[in-house]
Formats: structure tokens, C-alpha cells, sequence
């Protein structure tokens, strides 16, 4: 009896130390290590807002948005600066420790960053000692994986190197048949519900715009048309919703395998996106396009099967979000602005009648019109789909003279910066392509697409797709904003429409109307 009883003393004892151990050990991780980053910021003269133990400052977060949501609002007038809605709690602290400022998730150190020279300086940076923000990897972990978004380092760049080639300009040039094709059961699709009703329609445009871009990215870069990628699409689509907002938990302690609701959802979604996308790349033929190229580099590396599969589709979950979901979010947010400005809507319209002439659209064609691409970059400024860039210290830097310590993740606010009026003018709270029209914007003050070495890679693909899909649609139809609009913007991932976009559309009797596509 005295040996059992010494026997359960010891391992009490031992339970207990290590309990201990552990609590110290996340106090050190959770408290001291963060103190000591924002320390060494306040030596350098940048504060920030006081956090508390153990999540930061993620209290005053969500106190600042209860708060943005309470307040009243516009009176059903538009306006296009969403900061004081969707990110209030920046909009206070920029006012109380200026455009470079501290603050904490949990464990994680974050500097804020809207200073143009250490903006600049991120943009200029090739080193791969600045990469991708690790905060929310744990949380995206089911939609992303280690795909090309998310990877950092040499896993980065042979991506890139793996990736970028089909994204290069004459790759883009010879898609242009196929998004004109795919953009047609669109155009078919609303000149049906238009003459259904008699001439005038109102129409909620988000869901087939979705399909126009999903069928885009799938024909294009995978082979496949959107009937048997649209289970991937939706499923992912309700993956982006799952993981929208962080696992404080997961994030602080890199556990994943907690299996609450959240979880479960998550995990659910990710098994059968990547069943669909193994069934797409067992289904795909020779024909060379993005899809051939990623299987071509899991197939020639030493890896095993596991691996390669994982190395598929994470990337092709990536660029399936990438060139869907911010594309098609961009052409609501367009087909909004030239429904609320009939003027820049009729000058689009012109210019494709005068430069098409009833020819088809092509390549050179797009190059030509330029109101059509002041409208998209001044979209892109207003309601940029990416909120941030977002970067981490791999290792330690200096960016604008502040020396950044490793480990802490930066985060730029596109928003604040595509609207400053140092920047952009008294006038840049307000739609106004002409400011495209003779200078392109500073290296620090533009940022739709990212930043630096790891700006997007689709640009030109996204460009010649809305300029596609927008083009074609204001030949055929004149845009009201419809009053079933709901004006509110809304951070999932990305700035979209948070009750999606209403138009009203009516038929355009013109020449051009049977003849653009």
C-alpha cells in the first residue's frame, strides 16, 4: 500500500511539473517573447495600442467593429471609403500612433505599416527574406494548404517557377477566344430574363458572374469546362466562409486538430475539394495549359505520392481562388461603379463600338481601350479585393529605416494607401478614372495586385478577363443601380459585397449589340 501510495505521489508530482512547465512555456510564448518585439519597436520610437494577456489586442478589435456597427449609417449614400465600417479599429489607431504603429494576435506581433518609404522599400524588395504573413496559416491551412499563396522561401519560388510561365502575355493572348466564349452564356442568359420581362430587368449579378470567372479559370488553366468544375467552385466557396475568421486558438498555439464545429466544417470541405480536383486531373487530356505543368512537377520530383497529390491540389485550390473568387468580386464591384455613373458608362460603351467597329474582340483589340482600363484600375483603387499586403520578417530587415525584427508579420492597408489624398488628390474618396489617364500611379501608392517580388502573377489574366466580361456586357445592356442595392462591404477573406450586387439592365439597340462577340 505505501508503494502504490508513493508510486501515485510521483506521478502527481510529475503531472504537476509538468503542468507548470507547460504554463511557463506559454507564458513565455504568448506574453514575454511579444513584449519583447513591441519593446524594441518602442525604442525606436513606434508604439501602438496596450495589449492584454493573452489575446493582444483582438478585445479592442472587436470592440471597435460592435461599435462601427452600431453607429449609424450614410442614409443610403454611397460612400467608398469602407475603413470606418469593415477595419475601424486601424482607422482609431493610425489617428492615435500615426501611419507606422504595433499591435498583437495572441502571440503574433504585427506592424502596421501606411508610411510611403517603407512602403516603398517593400515594393522594391527581391529578397526572399521577406514572404508571405504566417498569421492565419493555421486557420487557412484547409483552403490553401502549402500552395503558392501561402509557401515562402525556395518552396516559393519553384512554384513561381512552375506557374508564372503560363501567365505570360502571349499565354494571355491566346486565351481571349475562350473567355469571349465562356462570357457568352452570360450575355445569352440576360438577354433572355431582359426580354422575358419586357425590356428592363433587374438582376442580382454576383452568382453568374462567379460562373463566368469559374468557367474562365477552368477552360483556361485546367482544361475543363465549369459543369464539372462548378462542385469544386461551390465547395470552395463555402471553404472561404469556413475559415474566414481566425482560430485564435489554432494561431496561438499551431494546433489544428481541436474537432469543434468549425473544425469539422473545415475538414469536411478540404477532403472533398481534393477528391474533385484529383477526379479533374484523372480526367485531363494532353493539352498543355497550367494543370499539365503542375502534374509535369509533382511527377518529375522525388516525392511521394502523398506529397505530389498534396502538391496538386494545394495549388490548384490556390489558383482556382485566386483567379475566381478576387475576379469576379472586382467585375461586381466595376459593373456597381458604371451603374452608378451612366457618363463613364456611356464613354466605355463608345469606345468598344469605335475600336471593335463589329469585328470580334481580340487582343489588340483590349490594348485599344483605354476608358475601359481607367475604369478597372480606378475599381481596383476604390475596392481592391486584397485588404492587406501582408508580409513577414523571415529574417531581420530595415524598410524605410525601421529596423523589423524576424518573426514579425507587416501589414499594409491597400485601402489606406489607394486613398490618401496626398497621394491621390483632394478628390480620392471619389470615382474618377481620368486620374489614370496621363501618369501611372507611384511604386508605393497602387498596390491591387500586391507588392514586391510576389505580386500577383494573374494580373494580366484578371486584366483581359474583366476587360472582357465588362466590355461585352456594356454593348448589350445600359447598368442602373437597382433599389434593391445594399450598399455595405464586407472583409471574407476578401472586400465584397456583403448582400451582393442588384442592377437594373436594359437592352442597348445598337448596331454593336449583335456583332462585339
Amino acid at each position: 500500500m505505501i508503494e502504490v501510495g508513493m508510486a501515485t505521489k510521483v506521478v502527481l508530482s510529475l503531472c504537476c511539473v509538468g503542468a507548470c512547465s507547460l504554463a511557463l512555456y506559454l507564458y513565455y510564448t504568448v506574453w514575454v517573447v511579444p513584449q519583447r518585439l513591441l519593446a524594441g519597436f518602442r525604442r525606436q520610437g513606434i508604439g501602438g495600442p496596450r495589449p492584454s494577456f493573452p489575446y493582444g489586442n483582438i478585445a479592442d478589435m472587436r470592440e471597435a467593429v460592435a461599435a462601427a456597427k452600431s453607429a449609424p449609417r450614410a442614409g443610403g449614400r454611397i460612400v467608398h471609403d469602407y475603413r470606418p465600417a469593415v477595419l475601424p479599429f486601424y482607422e482609431k489607431w493610425r489617428k492615435e500612433h500615426g501611419p507606422v504603429f504595433t499591435y498583437s494576435m495572441g502571440n503574433v506581433v504585427f506592424l502596421h505599416v501606411s508610411r510611403a518609404d517603407v512602403v516603398r522599400d517593400i515594393n522594391l524588395g527581391v529578397s526572399l527574406d521577406l514572404g508571405k504573413s504566417s498569421y492565419l496559416k493555421a486557420t487557412h491551412e484547409p483552403l490553401f494548404g502549402r500552395g503558392i499563396l501561402k509557401s515562402n522561401g525556395e518552396a516559393w519560388a519553384h512554384q513561381r517557377k512552375i506557374i508564372a510561365p503560363e501567365f505570360f502575355l502571349d499565354k494571355v493572348k491566346g486565351m481571349v477566344d475562350l473567355m469571349v466564349d465562356s462570357a457568352q452564356t452570360l450575355l445569352e442568359s440576360w438577354e433572355a430574363r431582359v426580354d422575358k420581362s419586357g425590356g428592363t430587368v433587374d438582376i442580382k449579378i454576383d452568382d453568374d458572374i462567379r460562373a463566368y470567372s469559374a468557367d474562365v479559370i477552368s477552360r483556361t488553366c485546367f482544361g475543363s469546362s465549369y459543369v464539372k468544375g462548378k462542385k469544386i467552385f461551390l465547395k470552395l466557396r463555402e471553404l472561404q466562409k469556413a475559415v474566414s475568421k481566425p482560430n485564435v486558438l489554432a494561431e496561438m498555439t499551431g494546433l489544428r486538430f481541436f474537432p469543434t464545429k468549425k473544425n469539422r466544417q473545415a475538414w469536411g470541405l478540404h477532403k472533398q475539394v481534393h477528391r474533385l480536383i484529383l477526379e479533374i486531373v484523372k480526367e485531363s487530356g494532353e493539352d498543355k495549359n497550367l494543370l499539365r505543368a503542375i502534374l509535369h512537377s509533382a511527377s518529375s520530383s522525388k516525392v511521394g505520392l502523398r506529397e505530389a497529390e498534396n502538391f496538386i491540389v494545394d495549388n490548384c485550390k490556390s489558383i482556382y481562388f485566386a483567379g475566381y473568387e478576387s475576379t469576379a468580386v472586382t467585375a461586381a464591384w466595376c459593373l456597381m461603379l458604371l451603374g452608378l455613373h451612366p457618363e463613364w458608362q456611356d464613354r466605355v460603351r463608345q469606345e468598344v463600338l469605335d475600336v471593335c467597329g463589329g469585328r470580334p474582340l481580340d487582343s489588340q483589340s483590349l490594348q485599344k481601350m483605354k476608358n475601359l482600363t481607367m475604369v478597372i484600375q480606378e475599381t481596383l483603387r476604390l475596392y481592391p479585393a486584397g485588404a492587406f499586403v501582408s508580409r513577414m520578417a523571415l529574417q531581420e530587415l530595415k524598410l524605410g529605416g525601421v529596423h523589423i525584427p524576424k518573426g514579425v508579420n507587416i501589414y499594409i492597408p491597400v485601402s489606406t494607401m489607394h486613398l490618401d489624398p496626398k497621394l491621390w488628390g483632394p478628390d480620392a474618396k471619389e470615382f474618377n478614372p481620368a486620374r489614370f489617364s496621363d501618369a501611372r500611379p507611384q511604386l508605393h501608392s497602387y498596390l491591387p495586385f500586391g507588392a514586391g517580388a510576389r505580386t500577383c502573377l494573374g494580373q494580366g489574366f484578371a486584366t483581359a478577363e474583366l476587360k472582357i466580361l465588362i466590355s461585352l456586357i456594356i454593348s448589350k445592356f445600359a447598368l442602373k443601380l437597382s433599389p434593391l442595392y445594399h450598399h455595405s462591404p464586407a472583409l471574407k477573406l476578401i472586400v465584397e459585397p456583403e448582400f451582393g450586387v442588384d442592377l437594373t439592365l436594359t437592352k442597348v439597340q445598337t448596331a454593336s449589340t449583335t456583332t462585339t462577340y
